[in-house]
């Protein structure tokens, strides 16, 4: 759990006043999950991408998504190589530990479909052979707003890869006084020094499936999910993954709280964060315009009772 601890204070020193946030962050990795970071621009959706990456110590590669972005500048392409009379496979920068994937809804739907298999099976095919992804493997991945220009809206088949998403917002007033008074982020982001490697992270993830999970909870993850398919409102309910992905996120959530079995309120911190991508509105109930959006997570954890 020091070694825990120790991460969180490295990542607190380069995101100001979000400590909640980053632990979502956190427990998403160990998760085994990916993580999408949805703000507007200039919030540190990036700087928090990299840091994950450097404090978790592992190898990482920064891919900007473009309107003209390819799946093969991602995934990579098969080259003739004509000295040995035969094409060979170019990895891609999708072949790291950690792919911080920028601004990920401004490519076109084709390039977002290219990491789908990447996020599911961890490989990547090409040319009918499968290359294997290295270990660990997470997505983190930035997008605006979708009201924003020059965006396309990921499909649901791609949020729901997502295991948490999470906004950022702007600082508080202190946090934002010491921003304009010390020197940018990503100055003190090159001074950080790993905490973790990548077998310290595998590690945390083999005890993260081990956080004992009671049969009670069980019943209270299955009930939301039950909530979500029978309201008339939702177009969708929570799908199977987004079942196993909750209890996965609450036994990480438990673990960084340095504990070894999950509490109710595990299940209910992560639940916004696991729920809200993959919760929409059916035709005509959503909020326009300068309406705030419904807080569809909320309403779920209200309407379904907690166990004793």
């Amino acid at each position: 759990m020091k070694r825990l601890a120790q991460a969180l204070s490295a990542l607190d020193r380069i995101i100001l006043g979000k400590p909640a946030e980053l632990r979502l962050c956190l427990a998403c990795l160990l998760a085994r999950g990916h993580l999408l970071i949805e703000d507007v621009p200039g919030v540190g959706k990036t700087t928090l991408a990299h840091a994950l990456a450097q404090v978790l110590g592992l190898t990482w590669q920064r891919v900007q998504f473009t309107s003209d972005l390819l799946p093969a500048d991602v995934l990579g392409v098969s080259v003739f190589d004509r000295a040995t009379q035969r094409f060979e496979f170019r990895r891609g920068p999708v072949f790291t530990q950690l792919l911080v994937a920028d601004e990920v809804n401004r490519a076109s739907p084709r390039t977002q479909s290219a990491l789908l298999e990447a996020m599911e099976e961890r490989q990547v095919s090409i040319d009918g052979a499968a290359h294997p992804l290295p270990e660990p493997f997470f997505v983190v991945a930035t997008q605006n707003p979708h009201e924003q220009l020059g965006t396309y809206p990921l499909p649901e088949s791609q949020l729901d890869r997502f295991l948490m998403r999470v906004a950022l917002g702007y600082p508080g007033a202190s946090q934002e006084r010491t921003l304009l008074v010390e020197t940018d982020r990503r100055e003190r982001l090159a001074a950080v020094t790993p905490v973790l490697s990548a077998p310290d992270v595998i590690d945390l993830q083999e005890r993260v499936g081990r956080v004992v999970v009671a049969p009670a909870l069980l019943d209270y993850v299955q009930a939301l999910i039950a909530h979500t398919r029978a309201n008339a409102d939702l177009q969708l309910g929570l799908s199977p993954r987004a079942g196993q992905g909750l209890v996965r996120a609450a036994r990480a959530w438990a673990l960084v709280q340095g504990r070894e079995s999950v509490l109710p309120e595990d299940i209910q911190a992560v639940l916004p964060a696991v729920a809200s991508h993959r919760l929409t509105l059916r035709a005509g109930l959503g909020a326009t315009g300068g309406t705030a959006r419904r807080d569809l997570a909320g309403e779920l954890r209200a309407a379904v009772p907690v166990p004793d």
